[in-house]
């Protein structure tokens, strides 16, 4: 028995944490629960309870099921290493790494497959309680969930780049309020954390890649945050997605590249996407779909580049160029000062012989696009089967001898009523004058005879 609200799973004397720290952390969560059995003890009563996971490997065979507020689990380090370059390379280079799994307080997700019959069954953490009020404060800080393995059908036919195992890290099921999820690392998941209902969350400070998808905040919510987060998805994936919410802050995000997008709005009103860093190696990175409005898209940086490693050429999310790499369907949002870099083979474009779009007004009205500054390159690419220098020489070649033709803005014939300031010149824009409003950028004088293009600044 605990006399504090303090607990530590390798000191709790039911259960073995090393087997099966899910079913040591369901042990305290119920000591919690009979210590602190009355809502109302000198205007107190449930003051919550930390439990904290030293460094060390904890395999999960029990699903952890969260049903207490004011609950904090905490580890002493995220311990994120890649799993995806250790299981892409060649068996008789594995025994020369400094080390094979990730580390620090690492939760080894390990629920039988023959249990997960609904998505929230594979979740480590499943957080549930209906009620009210809300299931409050609950947070999850600074361990690492590992997946361990993907099973299903990957490029190449090596399932460890399939994203598929149906596992997830943190699954909140219920409506719930200001929970924090800081300082974690999650890799090999199928779904990093999956929450629905969410009021006042923040998702700060993470290390979520290699997952199917990292964020996804679904049914409805708002006033929540996911900000300083380096996050990266699988290619049938989603970075960030979020539906239904209002008053939704994502900012000062790294985004990696090979999610299907980078961030994926659907049905969000009054919200922000500001300077975070996004890449990608297809179209659609960011996406406001199903009447997102009067969201501000700000001064964040797109790179949109191609695939620069051996075990993924070839994979795409089956969008063809000229999506966008901004795609809106929704009326009144602001997308001012951001850069965009397509850097990209031009006889690489889909389909063959199409102009680019950069940022794509789908349907809508009253979208205001201002600012933006637009650079284009036709690049010859290059692969190799080292992940880490395949994709910083990919990012630090900047030489180019050909622009790209591009459309900077393309307004399709649904979307009326908008207005283009400074994104592009007069043939860059595609856009019906007679019913949206179109301020060009002035044409750049041609080069004089005997200069190169790279004496040329291009938009």
């Amino acid at each position: 028995m605990s006399t504090s609200n303090q607990y530590d799973v390798t000191t709790w004397p039911d259960g073995n944490p090393y087997d099966d720290v899910g079913a040591v952390i369901n042990s305290i969560i119920a000591d919690v629960k009979r210590r602190q059995a009355v809502s109302d003890v000198a205007d107190g009563g449930r003051p919550g309870a930390v439990i904290s996971i030293p460094p060390g490997d904890y395999r999960l065979r029990t699903q952890v099921v969260v049903d207490v507020s004011f609950l904090r689990i905490e580890g002493a380090g995220h311990g994120f290493t890649s799993s995806s370059i250790r299981f892409n390379l060649p068996e008789d280079e594995r025994s020369g790494l400094h080390e094979l799994w990730p580390g620090g307080s690492r939760i080894l997700v390990d629920l039988p497959a023959a249990g997960v019959e609904e998505e929230a069954d594979g979740a480590a953490f499943l957080i549930a309680r209906s009620g009210s009020p809300r299931i409050s404060s609950v947070e999850f800080s600074g361990f690492c969930i590992d997946g361990l393995h993907f099973t299903g059908d990957g490029p190449g036919g090596n399932p460890e780049n399939s994203y598929v195992n149906g596992k997830t890290g943190i699954y909140v099921a219920d409506a719930n309020d200001s929970f924090r999820i800081t300082g974690m690392g999650f890799v090999y998941l199928e779904n990093a954390v999956t929450i629905y209902n969410a009021d006042a969350l923040s998702i700060h400070d993470n290390f979520i890649a290699e997952c199917g998808s990292c964020i996804e905040l679904r049914g409805w919510g708002q006033a929540s945050k996911i900000t300083d987060n380096l996050i990266g998805a699988g290619f049938a994936g989603r970075s960030i997605y979020a539906e239904h919410h209002g008053g939704l802050l994502i900012t000062a995000n790294n985004v990696f590249p090979r999610g299907a997008s980078s961030i994926h709005l659907h049905g969000v009103t009054r919200s922000s996407v500001t300077n975070n860093r996004l890449h990608s190696f297809y179209p659609g990175m960011v996406i406001l779909a199903a009447n997102s409005s009067e969201n501000l898209v700000g001064s964040n940086h797109f790179l949109r580049d191609h695939e620069p490693w051996t075990p993924f050429l070839g994979v795409d999310n089956g969008l063809d160029d000229r999506y966008g790499l901004l795609a809106i369907s929704g009326s009144d949002n602001s997308v001012i000062g951001n850069h965009f870099s397509e850097i990209v083979e031009a006889r690489s474009v889909r389909p063959e012989g199409s102009v680019p779009v950069i940022i794509r007004l789908v349907e809508g009205t009253g979208n205001f696009v201002s600012g933006n500054h637009i650079v284009a390159k036709d690049v010859s690419t290059t692969s190799g089967d080292s992940c880490f220098a395949a994709q910083v020489d990919a990012l630090l070649t900047t030489d180019s001898a050909l622009g790209l033709d591009v459309t900077t803005v393309a307004v399709d014939a649904a979307a009326t009523g908008n207005t283009i300031l400074d994104s592009g010149t007069d043939d860059q824009v595609r856009a019906d004058r007679a019913v949206n409003a179109v301020r060009p950028l002035p044409t750049l004088p041609a080069p004089s005879p005997g200069a190169s293009d790279r004496d040329v600044v291009r938009t």
